[in-house]
């Protein structure tokens, strides 16, 4: 038989059959049982599982089983059964129903007499057939077994007539197991997670069980609101933000921090007086910055349509940026209205006046 099984038969283990099938501890679903499934890996690693895949052969009502290595589990007291198929196995599904498909289970399955009475003391690939109907629903899988594929049998199939339309009749039920700290590679499974910290890859998108939930790992950023605290740098003339619309989001990954800001002066925002000493406007960072640096993004500054100024982003402190105008020309002649913006400069400030801006910098944490 090439279905070799260890630690099941009456008559003894050969040696062969404990090199052939998978011991160890795989992934867990009690502190003594172990998550049934197939090994996975391919060949040629571009396959999740290639053990035990169902290859049907066309215009026949036949197919092959691939080989590979399974783990069935009982119940916590009874064990798990390791499994290995070592060669190709050809299988045939009895002919279809005169007048209704029906949907055969392929399973692969353990017979063990000492605890089920069978008789039979052997692991097997076998076939759970239907019960045709006009909608035919798949067969419950027999007692210690692990559903492979279901396979539609149309009406009147056979190797006469042309057999299974393999391309459409499989459904892929294979689950996977790997060993403990493994990361298991998953379609469709639905099963709640062994331990927190445990990994598991969906489709190619990488999971952490949380202790009751399935989420995304690394937990991707999303960006967030916030609204700029508008104060000076000397603390007086502090501007108030009244109607303005102001739509400010940010983004941290890491440490990088991006951030994008729209401010619209409404009729009720008051922008501060200048004083002795210049009371350059400062917006709060949305989240602390590793250090005060110079040029972190940039900025436009309108009053109407035709009427703009751009100025740098700078961080002056680890919690505030300033926005500074653009102080020359490739002329060389100094412009007017250059330095920090407060209150009078580069304009006096009114209701409908934007800044619009992005930047991107390090965060301190």
């Amino acid at each position: 038989m090439p279905v070799r099984s260890g630690w099941l038969s009456p008559d003894g283990q050969s040696r062969e059959d404990t090199r052939l099938v998978s011991l160890g501890a795989l992934t867990p679903t009690s502190p003594v049982a172990t998550r049934s499934g197939v090994l996975p890996g391919s060949s040629d690693g571009a396959s999740r599982i290639s053990g035990f895949t169902l290859t049907g052969t066309a215009n026949s009502m036949s197919a092959t089983v691939s080989p590979g290595r399974a783990v069935l589990q009982g119940t916590d007291a009874r064990g798990a059964y390791p499994v290995a198929l070592t060669e190709y196995l050809p299988v045939t599904f009895p002919d279809g129903n005169a007048q209704y498909n029906r949907i055969d289970l392929l399973v692969l399955r353990i017979y063990d007499d000492a605890y089920d009475g069978s008789g039979r003391t052997e692991a097997v690939v076998e076939i759970v057939p239907g019960t045709p109907a006009a909608a035919p629903t798949v067969p419950p899988a027999p007692g210690l077994s692990l559903p492979l594929y279901e396979v539609t049998v149309p009406a009147n199939a056979s190797a006469g007539t042309g057999g299974i339309a393999w391309a459409s009749a499989l459904v892929g039920r294979r689950t996977a197991t790997v060993g403990v700290g493994g990361i298991l590679p998953v379609t469709t499974d639905t099963s709640v997670g062994a331990y927190p910290g445990q990994y598991r890859d969906l489709g190619g998108q990488l999971q952490r069980w949380s202790g009751t939930a399935w989420t995304d790992y690394p937990v991707l950023p999303t960006w967030q609101s916030w609204t700029p605290a508008w104060t000076t740098s000397t603390g007086l003339a502090t501007p108030s933000y009244g109607n303005a619309t102001v739509n400010c989001r940010y983004l941290k990954s890491g440490r990088t921090v991006h951030c994008n800001f729209s401010i619209v002066f409404g009729s009720t925002t008051t922008f501060g007086t200048g004083s002795a000493t210049t009371d350059n406007w400062r917006f709060s960072l949305p989240v602390p910055a590793s250090a005060a640096q110079s040029v972190v993004g940039f900025a436009e500054l309108g009053v109407d349509n035709t009427s703009r100024s751009v100025s740098r982003v700078q961080i002056p402190t680890t919690t505030t940026f300033e926005l500074v105008i653009s102080t020359g020309r490739s002329s060389g002649v100094a412009l007017a209205n250059t330095g920090v913006v407060d209150a009078t400069s580069p304009w006096t400030w009114a209701s409908t006046n934007s800044i619009l801006g992005t930047a991107t910098y390090e965060a301190a944490s």
